[in-house]
């Protein structure tokens, strides 16, 4: 008997639904490991499918992911590319350059809140594959880093999809990587003929289709002890970013592994997390960086001028009751 959980809770990596004894058969679930954290599918199986198929098929999509765009790989496309000379030039393979577009485009609307090429600062902060310690920076670490980053400094042919290496620049992709992932494996599992189906990453998420019995595919999403809301993932994609996962604590100072790439610093302010719905995973990854970067208000009116479906929820007095504001494209977003 296939068993359904239909209900994800964002940002928390936890099944939040109850199985349903009724559910058909065809409605069946896989799971994995990938990039350091689980993948999870649940899918409508009409034509039933061997499940070492649809697997074979998820595992190829995300080996991809990881071959091109993993830092953590010495041999990836990425960590050649980050090894390589100055001056040198990169073609690089079809989905390494949709998300390189997609991380300079809200680079530059942002004024630089994400930046693909963040990495040494990452490492200064004692996060990702480069660092050293965990450890407050020094100044001269710091400096060092700083001019080592800046997108700006990218010669990227978007038509082409090649990169040039201006010298010492070392990419990071990990704020958008994770969402492309869930695009390219649901990509993959439509290729199979699969046309309803929940598929995460990391607790990144993304809805096609409906369930057997015509219900979409639910998330919930934690606010308010009073505001907690299923939302409907009938072609949308969620995303969740914040300052409760990967801290370091060093010298009385606690900071996030969310470097604000305009200052340098580890982000600093009163946003706990947001969530962002979006029809594509990638873009709803990277909008979510680029809101908890810039905050609650300022991330907020971004936002609004963006048209951003978005659910920002801030550290209050009461550390149980966070103050939750959800952006207009939230609330018009389709509840169950």
């Amino acid at each position: 008997m296939g068993i359904s959980f239909s209900t994800w809770r964002a940002g928390g990596y936890a099944n939040a639904a109850v199985p349903r004894p009724a559910d058909p058969a065809r409605l069946q679930q896989l799971g994995g490991q990938t990039m350091g954290t689980t993948w999870s599918l649940r899918f409508d199986n009409p034509r039933m499918l061997p499940l070492p198929t649809v697997r074979a098929a998820i595992d190829a999509a995300l080996q991809r992911v990881i071959a091109q765009m993993s830092h953590w790989e010495p041999d990836s496309d990425i960590g050649r590319f980050n090894r390589a000379a100055a001056g040198s030039r990169h073609v690089l393979p079809a989905e390494f350059a949709a998300v390189m577009r997609c991380a300079l485009h809200w680079a530059d609307a942002s004024g630089g809140a994400v930046d693909p090429t963040v990495g040494p600062l990452v490492a200064c902060w004692g996060f990702g594959p480069e660092a050293k310690e965990h450890r407050l920076p020094s100044e001269a670490a710091l400096a060092e880093a700083r001019a080592r980053a800046g997108w700006q400094r990218l010669a990227f042919d978007a038509a082409e999809g090649s990169l040039t290496q201006p010298g010492g620049v070392t990419l990071d992709l990990s704020g958008i990587a994770k969402g492309f992932a869930v695009d390219h494996g649901v990509d993959a599992l439509r290729a199979l003929g699969l046309d309803d189906l929940l598929f995460e990453v990391g607790g990144e998420l993304r809805g096609i289709g409906r369930r057997p019995d015509g219900q979409p595919w639910q998330v919930l999403v934690d606010g308010e002890a009073d505001s907690r809301r299923r939302v409907a993932l009938a072609g949308m994609a969620v995303a969740t970013s914040g300052d409760r996962w990967h801290r370091h604590t060093d010298a009385g100072r606690s900071w996030s592994h969310t470097i604000d790439p305009r200052t340098g610093e580890p982000a600093a302010h009163a946003l706990a997390s947001v969530t962002v719905l979006h029809a594509e995973c990638m873009q709803a990854d990277a909008l979510a960086t680029v809101l908890t970067v810039l905050g609650p208000d300022e991330g907020f009116a971004f936002a609004e001028r963006h048209d951003i479906a978005a659910l920002f929820a801030s550290h209050g007095s009461n550390a149980a009751s966070p103050i939750v504001r959800c952006t207009p494209a939230w609330s018009a977003a389709p509840p169950t």
